[in-house]
């Protein structure tokens, strides 16, 4: 397998230099995440008009790349590519332009969303792909050639399995939700970016402003630590730790200390800065505590919300789409406590925009109103269940009594 391997400055500026005016790129990456603060990225790989090139990151500044892949009117092909641009936005503050995910396009022609690089590979292409080197380490150096031909497949087929994903998407009259799927993407990705980490933490519901605002100075701390070291923020205090202490609210060394988990050998050393950060928290005013995310979905009941996505993923499959790319529960609970007035009513959820409310129309609001229920068609089949059409009933209104039995004979 033939490509150019570009480990100086002045290579990278005549290659960039070189494929400038070219109109399709295809990008992946490879990188080390579990022992370090950020994802360690090792690796480069890029196939332009047949051309297969690596960057070594470990050997020179990847500014100039970005900086190209970010300009200009050409397509930057990926798949599951959300870490693969981040390194382009952490770089340079701009995500690649023309931004087309395999991945996405294939959940919107019916195929399992998300789905691996093999599986695409083996249900479009009918080629095998090779998994050995998933778990290789990429800072070591020199990469040996089973490394390298790893990495160049991953970019070599990119732009063969978006020509298939495309006829298929234009046959299904599907590119406009393609692209408007694109563009809600990489939106996440970069609000997922730039939004404060703290906020992600799970268990936080039902903390007070209070509790959150240790939360926030627990986790800062952590960061900072972290970063310092150079090691994942768990390493130095794990996430449900932080939220009970954050639940606890106390400043109190020794009750700290009680907490189990708290009696780690590593964290013994730290528990006066954990005691600060509490109390700093503790004596901020009521006008700096942080507001609680909306809750409102939490208290939206399970029961109906899985009812709900059994008519969706129904509607889905019909239509060949994924129905994990169409809504994940959390969307769904979002959409629930919307109509039932629960949310924010000028936050629009999700499934009432675009190409989603196009797909599923009416199907989720006649559900709820119970103008519309669901039964098993045939347990066999690849789509047991079947909508069907009954008598209005009011939302929390009261079914008519069942007709009493008839009279056994004597």
């Amino acid at each position: 397998m033939e490509y150019l391997f570009i480990q100086t400055p002045q290579e990278l500026r005549s290659w960039c230099e070189q494929v400038q005016a070219c109109r399709t790129f295809a990008l992946d990456t490879e990188f080390v995440g579990e022992s370090n603060y950020r994802p360690e990225l090792c690796l480069v790989q890029v196939e332009v008009e047949g051309q297969l090139v690596l960057l070594d990151p470990l050997a020179l500044n990847l500014h100039p790349f970005w900086e190209l892949l970010a300009t200009g009117d050409r397509e930057t092909i990926v798949h599951g590519g959300s870490r693969d641009v981040l390194f382009c936005y952490q770089a340079v503050g701009k995500m690649p332009v023309g931004l087309v995910d395999v991945q996405i396009a294939a959940g919107l022609i019916g195929l399992e969303y998300p789905a691996g690089f093999s599986t695409l590979m083996e249900r479009l292409l009918g080629r095998a792909f090779s998994k050995a080197e998933t778990r290789t380490d990429w800072r070591h150096r020199p990469l040996s050639a089973q490394q390298i031909q790893y990495a160049l497949e991953d970019v070599q087929h990119l732009r063969e399995l978006w020509a298939v994903l495309r006829a298929r998407l234009e046959q299904l009259a599907r590119l406009e939700w393609f692209r408007e799927e694109m563009e809600h993407w990489q939106k996440q990705v970069v609000k997922k970016a730039q939004q404060e980490g703290w906020r992600r933490l799970p268990g936080q519901a039902g903390l007070s402003r209070r509790g959150l605002a240790i939360l926030r100075e627990l986790w800062q701390w952590r960061e900072h630590q972290a970063q310092r070291r150079n090691c994942p923020a768990r390493f130095v205090l794990r996430d449900d730790l932080l939220v009970e202490l954050a639940r606890r609210e106390t400043a109190n060394v020794h009750r700290i200390r009680a907490v189990r988990g708290m009696q780690h050998p590593g964290l013994r050393r730290h528990l006066p800065q954990i005691a600060a950060c509490i109390q700093r928290a503790l004596h901020l005013r009521e006008d700096q505590l942080p507001q609680p995310s909306s809750t409102a979905s939490c208290s939206v009941s399970g029961i109906l919300t899985q009812f709900l996505y059994a008519g969706l993923a129904t509607r889905c499959r019909q239509a060949q789409v994924a129905p994990s790319l169409v809504a994940t529960p959390n969307d769904l609970r979002d959409w629930i406590a919307y109509r039932l007035g629960l949310a924010n009513p000028h936050e629009m959820p999700v499934l009432d925009q675009g190409w989603r409310k196009q797909l599923l129309g009416s199907l989720l609001e006649e559900l709820l109103s119970g103008q519309l229920a669901l039964r098993i068609h045939n347990p066999t089949d690849e789509l047991p269940l079947q909508t069907f059409r009954v008598s209005p009933v009011p939302l929390g209104g009261e079914q008519p009594a069942p007709a009493p039995p008839p009279a056994e004979s004597s």
